[in-house]
């Protein structure tokens, strides 16, 4: 490894200070040598502004972080909330020879390529604010559709039966976690007709900006609104602020982010300046930790780290003012054995099969005591399985849930025996979210997604007609992978669906689906995209025997990139395979642990996956072990 000589840790406005703090930061201002220290890597950080308290807190928690690694020196950047300035920073971070970037945005249309760019040199860490598409190492932040939609819980709960005229406050336009925070607010409420959203005000995440937007509305409005929620607390307080100079009352603010500073989330609902806020972690501490393992390339990096929100209201801003709930509700977990109850959905695919393995080795690896039972892909099964976890008072329980809806129950009696749960591969569709504690696995619908910007990006035909061989009904892969298929075809309307088959995510099944298919369209087929390898196979095999050449007459795509998609894409008769990592024995051991030693663990752990042409099948499959 090479080592490499700097001078501290720097905080840079602009390039000029940056080139400057390093050539004449090596003597100190008397004249005498200062202290040159060697590290493994320097990481460089670029920060939109420093203004924000959440931004200031994300800082302070990543110096806090860097403080207890020797080897390592950071360079911070601050771009005072020009978006031109930061492209600048991050041009300047890259031409110091930085090995990893760590960013945070504002501006997510205009970052985005930016980023998309450095990241094919180095690694790139998103921290707090993302960016659209995948061309980053890691991001770190929070599930901003989410907060918006508990968001809207929260102003509906407030309201109460009767509804209410409320005016929303966003962020930049242009930025990700604003238009992902609108759309979960404004679909939730627009399900119930009572609430209804006046006006949309556009503050740019500033305090003076949204009092001056909301004092002006307000002064030409007949009725004040009921229900004011902006998308950060700065927002938050000057809406407070214009609605205090306007002598009006009873006008109910919501916020987000829930710092604990002064004119921070915590202290406003606690001067009960606004009624609630949502603690949106910074990923600060979390972002330098796992720099440093993707630095000294350890195995197992996800792609996204999905950090969990907590409501603030003044119901509990005591015990959060306290730091009781926040902090690690205790450590009597230490290091003592843990049991961890793993119900399976089934054995119905490679995948699944390597998903199973991957469970048992880990929990080897890390001494847990596993008890593991299959439910051989039924439902009913499953929830018997569980309950009987439940009845051994396992510590931690885990599941591949087999299809989305139908958990409720049995998740509440999990709960009320203070059994946390985590969701294993595939996600479910409940009301409570408190039900279970993290989700792993992957991004089902960006899976889709991959698959149809290949197609779409591969096939320049003025119609391409394609037969869909779906996975189980109603599962989460299914459903996410059909979404995100169809999102992306609905740019492009020169591809159509033929028809879509329940494949059920069997090989037999989803050679007999495609054999319906062929005798009803035959030659008009030109693509087949299957949910995943063992349809896709089953779907070859049919094709064969219809008399044409999968991957020349018939173009297939599939989804999981097992070893038996490799042998197809090299031998030609696949076209392209995304990957969908089934090896998460390791995260959900680990998630366990800490659930067990009392430590907050991710909302959701995405793990980090590929996507294989037939080019790159040759020098893949001799790695591919499932």
């Amino acid at each position: 490894m090479n080592k490499k000589i700097i001078f501290g840790s720097m905080l840079l406005g602009t390039s000029v200070c940056l080139f400057l703090l390093y050539l004449f930061g090596q003597t100190e201002a008397n004249g005498s040598t200062s202290e040159f220290q060697e590290v493994d890597y320097v990481i460089g950080v670029s920060q939109p502004n420093l203004l924000e308290p959440w931004q200031v807190l994300m800082n302070e928690e990543l110096k806090n972080e860097v403080a207890k690694h020797d080897n390592i020196r950071v360079i911070y950047t601050d771009a005072a909330q020009s978006t031109e300035q930061q492209i600048r920073d991050i041009q300047t971070l890259k031409d110091y020879g930085i090995d990893l970037l760590i960013v945070s945005i504002d501006n997510s249309s205009d970052l985005t390529p930016v980023i998309s760019e450095m990241y094919k040199e180095i690694p790139v860490i998103v921290l707090g604010r993302g960016v659209t598409g995948y061309n980053y190492t890691l991001y770190i932040g929070s599930d901003y559709y989410f907060i918006g939609e508990t968001a809207a819980k929260a102003a509906m709960n407030l309201l109460g039966n009767k509804g209410g005229s409320i005016v929303e406050i966003q962020g930049i336009t242009s930025a990700l976690q604003a238009e992902e925070r609108t759309k979960g607010f404004q679909e939730t409420l627009h399900k119930n007709p009572a609430y209804k959203i006046s006006d949309v005000l556009v503050a740019n995440w500033q305090k003076d900006y949204a009092e001056d937007q909301l004092k002006l509305l307000l002064e030409h409005r007949e009725n004040p609104p009921d229900l004011i929620y902006a998308h950060n607390d700065a927002m938050a307080l000057g809406a407070y602020r214009a609605i205090q100079s306007l002598g009006l009352k009873d006008i109910i603010i919501i916020g987000s982010d829930g710092v604990n500073k002064q004119n921070g989330g915590l202290q406003l609902v606690n001067e009960k300046k606004i009624n609630t806020t949502f603690i949106t972690p910074t990923g600060g501490k979390e972002a330098i930790q796992y720099a440093i393992e993707i630095l000294e390339e350890k195995e197992v990096i996800p792609k996204k780290i999905i950090l969990r929100n907590h409501e603030i209201n003044e119901k509990n801003i005591k015990n959060y003012l306290n730091e009781k709930e926040v902090a690690a509700s205790s450590q009597e977990g230490g290091d003592r054995s843990i049991t961890l109850g793993f119900a399976q959905v089934g054995n119905e695919s490679e995948f699944r099969a390597a998903n199973t393995q991957s469970i048992i080795e880990a929990a080897k690896e890390a001494d847990v005591e596993l008890i593991l039972k299959n439910a051989d892909n039924d439902q009913v099964k499953q929830i018997e399985i569980i309950r009987d976890f439940i009845k051994q008072k396992v510590d931690v329980i885990a599941f591949s849930p087999k299809v989305e809806h139908g958990w409720e129950e049995v998740l509440r009696e999990a709960k009320e025996a203070g059994i946390p749960v985590i969701l294993s591969d595939r996600e479910i569709n409940v009301k409570d979210s408190s039900l279970w504690t993290s989700f792993i696995g992957s991004d089902f619908v960006e899976e889709g997604r991959r698959a149809a910007r290949w197609l779409v990006t591969e096939e320049d035909s003025e119609n391409v007609q394609i037969i869909e061989l779906e996975g189980t009904r109603n599962s989460a892969p299914a459903e996410g992978r059909k979404q995100g298929f169809e999102e992306v075809l609905a740019e492009n309307p020169n591809f159509k669906i033929l028809e879509s088959y329940q494949g059920d995510f069997t090989h037999a099944i989803g050679k007999k689906m495609m054999k319906k298919a062929l005798v009803q369209y035959g030659k008009e087929i030109d693509v087949v995209y299957a949910h995943n390898d063992d349809m896709a196979i089953g779907a070859i095999e049919a094709i064969e025997e219809f008399g044409l050449q999968p991957g020349a007459d018939i173009k297939i795509i599939s989804i999981d990139a097992t070893k038996k998609a490799f042998r197809a894409l090299s031998t030609g008769k696949l076209n392209f395979s995304v990957e969908c990592n089934p090896l998460l024995g390791p995260q959900i051991m680990k998630s366990a642990q800490d659930l067990v030693r009392g430590k907050e663990i991710p909302m959701k752990i995405i793990t980090a996956e590929r996507t294989f042409t037939q080019e790159e099948a040759g020098k893949e499959i001799k790695k591919r072990n499932y």
